[in-house]
Formats: C-alpha cells, sequence, structure tokens
C-alpha cells in the first residue's frame, strides 16, 4: 500500500501541468503532498477526474477563456476521503504556441474538524459583532440575527427569526424599517448592493439615531443570489455633524447677503427656523445701534433691546409680545450674565424666563407657556470684542427639547452671523458719517452775497448701500464784485475715505476762492493739492505693513460767473460739459478746454469766457446723473432739453425732472446736479469813472460818488462811503500805475472798487505812534464789512463792502 507523505501541505505548491483538453502532462511534489498520487498514477489522466463532483461553472468559463482562476475545490484523495484545497489556474504558452495549464495551490482546510472549527469562529465573530448583522432568505424572512439586531430593536431573537424584514412578531415595524425591506427587495431584483441611512428610532432611544446601512446579495459558488444579508453601524454622531455643517453652509449662503443690518438678522432668524428652531428673535442692544460700542451686562441690570427680527414658524409670530423694531428691557439674570461675558450659548426651559431666572425675557414667559414652548437656547451675539445683541431659539412644535448638539450649532450660527451684523452695523456707520459729512460741507441755499447774481437749485443723490458714499460735491461761493463762483467736483472711490478727499478739496477750494485767483489757477493748485494728498496716502501704505490706501483723484469744474458783464468764465479738469439753456429754449454743451482730472500733474488748465443772458439756466453735474447716457452726447442733451427747455418750469421742479431719469434702485455711483439760473445788474446798479491821475481826482470821486449815493437813496451810506473812497483812490493814485477807474455797485450791499494796472498787492499793517502813513487800509477794515484785493488782467482791484442796512453803527476804533 501506498504511504502518504508526512510533508506537511504547503501553500503555492506545484501540482501539475495540463493541456487544453484537461489532460495533465505533469504531477509534481504539490499534487502529491495534496491527494496522495504519483505522477505514474496521474499523468495522461484528465484532470476533472480528480474532483469529487463536476468543476464548478466559473472555473470551466476561465479554462475555455485562458483566463487565470482561483478559489476552492473538491478533490478526491487517494484514501478515497473528500479533499477541499485552494487551487489556482494559470495559462502559459508552450513552445508550440499551445496553451498549457500550470495548477498550483493557494491552501487547503484539510478535513472536517478544521471546516467546523472555522465555522463556528465565524459564528462566534458575527454574534459578538457589536453592529447588527441580519441575514435573510430568498424570501426576506429572517433566517438568522446577531444578538446586535435584538439589543437595538428591544425584541427577543425568536420575536424576529422567522419574520419577514418590516414585521416582528408583534406587528409592522416602524415606516424606516420598512424602508430597510424595500431596500432588500430591490438587491434581490438587480443582485447589485444598496448603502443608505436611515433614521430609527427604536423602544431604548429618546429620539430616532441615523444607521449607515448595507444590503448586499449573498451568492453560491455559481453566482446566483441565494439569500440577502444586512449590516448597519450607528451613525448619528457623524449624521449630525454633517447636518449641523449642512446648515452652517446654507448661512454662509445666506446670511449676510446685504449690509442692511435688519436684514441680516432676519436672514438669521429664517435659517434657523427652517432647520432646527420653531421660533427665533434677534435683539440687538440699542446702545450698539446708536454707535455706542457694546459692553460687559451685570446681574440684575435693565438692558435695553431693540427687535431687529424675528421668525416663526406659525404665521404672525404670536409667541411674541414684542414687535420689530420695538425697544424692549428685560432684566438680566446672573447666569446669562456670565454667559454673555463668556460669549457662550445657555440651555433653558420656560421656568428660566422670569427675572430671577437664567434667561433674559425676550418673550413674556405667560407666552411661551401659552403656546406650549419647552426648550430654549440663547446665544450671545458677539464679533471683534463688542457684545451686539441676543438671538434667542425656542421649541414648541418639534417635541424634541435643544440637546447639546443644537447648542452647539446655536452657537456656531450666532458667532457667525454677528460678524455680519457688525459688518453691516459698522457699514451703516461709516455710511451715515460719510453722508453726515458730505451733507454738511454741501450748500443748502444760495449765499445772502450771491442771491442778486444767480439762483439755484441742487441735488445729492448718494448710490446704492452696497456700493457706498462717494465723493461728489459742489459747492456755491461769493465772490468780490457781486460774482459768484460755481464748482462741481467728484472723487475716485466711495466710503469715508472718499468722503473725507472731498471735505479737504472742497475746503481748498473756498481757500483759494476768497483769495479771487482765476479758474486755470485754482485747477492748477487743486491738482498740486491731489498729488500731494496721493504721495501721502501711499507713504500711509508702505508705513503699515498690509495696508494699502486706495490712490486719490479726482474731477472739478470751476466757474465765475460775473452779473455785470453777463459772461461766465470757466475751466475743467477732466469733468463733464456744463450744459446751457438759454431763455429761447436753445441747449448745448458749454466747451470749455479739456484739463487732465487732478493729480495727473505736468499739465495746464485753460480757461474759456461764455456770454450767458439773463435768466439762462447752467447745468452742473457729475458723470452719476446721465447714467445709462453717459458718452452719448445726443442722448445727454436730450434728458437736459427735456428737463429744462419748459418755460415757467422751476428748478426744483427741473432737478426733480433729472433726477427721475436715474434708476431707483440700481444707482452704481453718486449723483451731483446744480442748477443755475443767471440775473444781470441793470444800468442803475453800476456806476464807473475813469479818474485822473492828478491829487484832485480824489475829491472828483467823492463827489461824484456822492451824487451816486444820493440818487440811489442810499444818503446813509454816504460817509463811510466817502472816506473808503478817499483811501483806496489815494492809494491807487499815489501808489499804483494809470488808468485808474472807480466802480461802485449796488446789490445787498454797497461793493467800492478801485483798480489800476499795478499788480503790487497792498496789505494792512499797525501803523507806529509817529508814522505818517500806513493807516487807511486799517480803517477801510474798520469801516466796512469785508475787504481785500484780486489780480486781474490788467493789474489789480482793490475792493470793500459796506453794509446798506447795517445792525449796528460801524465802530471807529482808536488808531
Amino acid at each position: 500500500m501506498h504511504k502518504e507523505s508526512a510533508e506537511p501541505f504547503r501553500q503555492g505548491d506545484g501540482v501539475g501541468v495540463a493541456r487544453m483538453s484537461g489532460e495533465l502532462t505533469a504531477w509534481g511534489p504539490g499534487g502529491r503532498r495534496l491527494l496522495g498520487l504519483d505522477p505514474e498514477e496521474t499523468v495522461g489522466r484528465s484532470f476533472f477526474d480528480l474532483f469529487s463532483e463536476p468543476a464548478p461553472s466559473a472555473l470551466r468559463r476561465c479554462w475555455a477563456g485562458r483566463e487565470t482562476w482561483s478559489g476552492v475545490v473538491l478533490l478526491r484523495h487517494r484514501e478515497g476521503h473528500v479533499k477541499r484545497a485552494g487551487i489556482r489556474l494559470r495559462p502559459l504558452s508552450d513552445g508550440a504556441g499551445d496553451t498549457v495549464w500550470l495548477i498550483d495551490t493557494t491552501g487547503a482546510t484539510t478535513g472536517g474538524d478544521r471546516a467546523g472549527e472555522l465555522a463556528l469562529l465565524k459564528q462566534w465573530a458575527i454574534d459578538q459583532m457589536p453592529l447588527p448583522v441580519t441575514l435573510c432568505d430568498r424570501g426576506l424572512v429572517r433566517i438568522a440575527v446577531n444578538p446586535a439586531v435584538a439589543t437595538g430593536l428591544g425584541r427577543a431573537e425568536q420575536e424576529l427569526v422567522g419574520f419577514r424584514l418590516g414585521e416582528d412578531a408583534r406587528g409592522p415595524l416602524p415606516p424606516p424599517l420598512k424602508a430597510v425591506a424595500e431596500a432588500a427587495e430591490q438587491v434581490l431584483r438587480t443582485g447589485e448592493p444598496i448603502a443608505f441611512e436611515p433614521r430609527v428610532k427604536t423602544p431604548r432611544d429618546a429620539a430616532p439615531r441615523a444607521w449607515l446601512s448595507w444590503v448586499y446579495p449573498v451568492r453560491d459558488p455559481e453566482g446566483q443570489v441565494q439569500a440577502v444579508a444586512l449590516a448597519a453601524a450607528d451613525s448619528t454622531a457623524q449624521y449630525q455633524a454633517r447636518l449641523r455643517l449642512n446648515v452652517l453652509n446654507e448661512a454662509s449662503e445666506r446670511v449676510g447677503t446685504t449690509l442692511d443690518l435688519a436684514r441680516t438678522a432676519d436672514e438669521l432668524a429664517q435659517v434657523a427656523t427652517e432647520h432646527f428652531a420653531d421660533f427665533v428673535t434677534v435683539d440687538i442692544l440699542d446702545g450698539v445701534l446708536r454707535g455706542e460700542e457694546g459692553g460687559g451686562v451685570d446681574p440684575g441690570e435693565t438692558v435695553a433691546f431693540r427687535r431687529v427680527a424675528q421668525r416663526s414658524v406659525l404665521p404672525g409670530c404670536p409667541e411674541s409680545g414684542v414687535k420689530p423694531g420695538q425697544l424692549h428691557t428685560p432684566e438680566v439674570s446672573a447666569s446669562i450674565a456670565r454667559a454673555l461675558k463668556a460669549v457662550r450659548p445657555v440651555l433653558g426651559r420656560p421656568d428660566d424666563l422670569d427675572a430671577g431666572g437664567r434667561l433674559p425675557a425676550t418673550i413674556a414667559r405667560s407666552m411661551a407657556l401659552e403656546h406650549g414652548i419647552h426648550s430654549i437656547v440663547a446665544a450671545p451675539l458677539h464679533a471683534r470684542g463688542v457684545m451686539l445683541g441676543l438671538a434667542t431659539f425656542f421649541r414648541h412644535s418639534a417635541p424634541n427639547p435643544f440637546n447639546d448638539e443644537d447648542l452647539r450649532l446655536a452657537g456656531e450660527l450666532s458667532s457667525r452671523a454677528a460678524v455680519y451684523i457688525d459688518n453691516a452695523r459698522r457699514y451703516t456707520r461709516e455710511r451715515l458719517t460719510s453722508l453726515a459729512l458730505q451733507r454738511t460741507l454741501l450748500p443748502e441755499r444760495v449765499p445772502l452775497r450771491s442771491a442778486a447774481a444767480v439762483d439755484i437749485a441742487s441735488r445729492y443723490l448718494p448710490a446704492t448701500a452696497a456700493i457706498g458714499v462717494g465723493g461728489d460735491w459742489f459747492d456755491v461761493i461769493p465772490l468780490s464784485g457781486a460774482r459768484v463762483a460755481l464748482v462741481v467736483g467728484d472723487v475716485v472711490g466711495h466710503g469715508i475715505h472718499a468722503s473725507a478727499t472731498m471735505g479737504r478739496l472742497c475746503t481748498a477750494v473756498r481757500t483759494l476762492a476768497d483769495a479771487d485767483v482765476t479758474p486755470d489757477e485754482l485747477l492748477t493748485q487743486l491738482d498740486d493739492l491731489v498729488l500731494r494728498l496721493d504721495e501721502q496716502a501711499a507713504a500711509k501704505g508702505s508705513a503699515v505693513p498690509g495696508t494699502e490706501l486706495a490712490e486719490v483723484g479726482a474731477t472739478c469744474l470751476y466757474a465765475v460767473y460775473d452779473p455785470v458783464s453777463g459772461r461766465c468764465a470757466m475751466a475743467r479738469a477732466g469733468h463733464p460739459l456744463p450744459v446751457l439753456v438759454t431763455p429761447d429754449g436753445s441747449v448745448r454743451f458749454l466747451e470749455p478746454p479739456a484739463g487732465p482730472p487732478l493729480g495727473v500733474g505736468g499739465l495746464p488748465f485753460e480757461v474759456a469766457e461764455f456770454d450767458t443772458p439773463e435768466g439762462s439756466v447752467l447745468a452742473f453735474y457729475t458723470d452719476g446723473l446721465v447714467g445709462d447716457a453717459r458718452g452719448e452726447p445726443e442722448a445727454e442733451l436730450g434728458m437736459f432739453r427735456e428737463a429744462l427747455a419748459v418755460p415757467g418750469r422751476e428748478l426744483e421742479s427741473a432737478c426733480d425732472a433729472l433726477l427721475s431719469h436715474v434708476p431707483a434702485g440700481r444707482r452704481s455711483d453718486d449723483a451731483a446736479l446744480l442748477l443755475v439760473r443767471t440775473k444781470a445788474l441793470t444800468d442803475d446798479q453800476v456806476a464807473v469813472w475813469q479818474l485822473t491821475q492828478d491829487p484832485s481826482g480824489v475829491a472828483e470821486a467823492r463827489r461824484s460818488a456822492m451824487d451816486v449815493l444820493a440818487a440811489w437813496n442810499l444818503r446813509d451810506q454816504q460817509f463811510v462811503t466817502e472816506l473808503v473812497i478817499s483811501e483806496l483812490v489815494t492809494n491807487a493814485l499815489r501808489y499804483g500805475k494809470p488808468p485808474v477807474q472807480l466802480r461802485l455797485i449796488r446789490d445787498t450791499v454797497l461793493i467800492c472798487e478801485v483798480s489800476d494796472t499795478s499788480s503790487t498787492a497792498p496789505h494792512l499793517r499797525r501803523a507806529r505812534t509817529f508814522d505818517e502813513g500806513g493807516r487807511g487800509l486799517l480803517i477801510v477794515a474798520q469801516l466796512t464789512r469785508r475787504w481785500g484785493s484780486r489780480q486781474t488782467p490788467t493789474g489789480k482791484t482793490i475792493w470793500a463792502e459796506i453794509p446798506i442796512v447795517p445792525s449796528t453803527p460801524p465802530l471807529l476804533h482808536k488808531i
């Protein structure tokens, strides 16, 4: 009798080689150890004759397709018993190009005891697995469950085994478990596994829990589905984390879409009521809304809150006794004061809403009890070190109270929303500051000293809140000689920086206008100022790392209207062309030479003069007014023609008509508009004399002026005027150059002007006791309202304004 080798069976041993027909052409030691057969007993036989039962169909398919196959087969041992073994078949090509099969082992199970041992180990592993596992037959009847299933469902094993999925011995299971049965039916139909995550509330759970579940087919060696298995893992923590993350992601997209504080608060309340709360209130400290920085809150302190938003799953928010926008003053308890200072949310119940409880009474306790509120979270709104207010979340329709996960979600949601609310608060404060600064600098009415020269109407329209306040401005400045300066400008950019730059330029224009410089010289000085501001901004930006200030730039148009000559001189720096509407209804652009915008530097500005008949309308504006018509001259002229070429239309009405062309909801830039209707001084309001260079010309000037004042019925002003003329004419004859001219203008004040061709300007000084001269201009300054000098193309003019109806007699100080 052949003795079986005592050598141990080894994985990877070569068993033999076979042809495509199955005939064995070689038999190795691995085959001898596996089945106890010698080569002379196997070579020439069919490999498939060694099987104790027909070879698996999968093996035959791979054999026919010349594909590698491995698996467990049942073989007949030389001694007659069945041997379970793992084999691997690999197709190779011999020298003739024919396919041969290399047969080796992958491991084997040697006997019934070993198989039983492995089966027992598998059963122990499944029974002791902490995850629920269920095995069902093709009818979806449970044939086995592990203890974790029975424990999770609160049923005994015998109440589950033998019953279909979705049912047990007590009847149908809850709907989420019926969905598991539907998934198992789909697996039977398609043979494809399914993974899903139902939320199931079992008898031992206070709230539904999430279970990550797998339903997969169990196949036989032939690949046929013979059963369905189910496995699940408790994924409640991951589910809640994903839910919280989804809510926060949605909040980041829906909260803070604008810089409107009330809308931002309402967006917070809306997101919260859609996902985890039944009623939400958002209250902001009233001091914060007034621009104050919120601070700590002491226990027992009555705090003034302003309700800015509230949302409920019930129509009309019946749970609240406070209306949006209403001020209310709940008393803060010690615990909520600590929470506000520590910036953490607090969990509570309706009993905590009274004065001694843990929560501020953002709603009345009686209202909470009336509507069945059973759980509350109060979350501070805190951002950038500033306490802004409180967001309070309530539940009444949802049966489950808030838990720790909800507390964290409310805290994170409120923390994010607080940043957006603070952004809105800061922007609102900056916008109001910019508007206040801008409106303070803009003229509200015509200065009294310019009323005889022009009538004006004006409008300023800021951009939409999302864009911010810009740097558009205009001004009307009285000048000497009854003239008036008209200026309009536009600073690049928006926000407080643009408004501050506008303020500096506006102040500079007024200062230069008071010095009576020409329009081209004024723009040149402004250009130098903008260049210096730009250099300062660049220096500040480089001095602070990470700080970059916007480049300073502006456009400007400066015009001077003279009601005596009826002419308007103007120069512009990159600004839109003004529009002239004459009394006959014709409308045209005035085209002073185009100069570069302020801040470019190195290029000159030029002055142009235009005739402006009495009753003409000049329109000065910034580019924000023309909007879509910008760059289309005909469209712009059409807009002005429609508004201004209407006989008898008041300037205020014309302003409104022009602004009606500006879109109300999408203003991308500020718009400034200044309409000016010109007036003219008649011949009986102006008197002019050419004086001789002889000293007797002083007396002649006095006599002529007194006659005119008598004709004008200004006898009360004769004494002061006589002294002023004597001093100014004497100085011109003594220190100036001929010809010398005297001009009187009767306006709201009496204007006395003496001109000569010398460019030397006088200056006021205090004479010593024994000085013979130096007192003339001091006398003029004491007797008149204002005095000064201006340069003219031919020399200079010294002027003085004498009140026509002085409130008190002029006072002569001791000289």
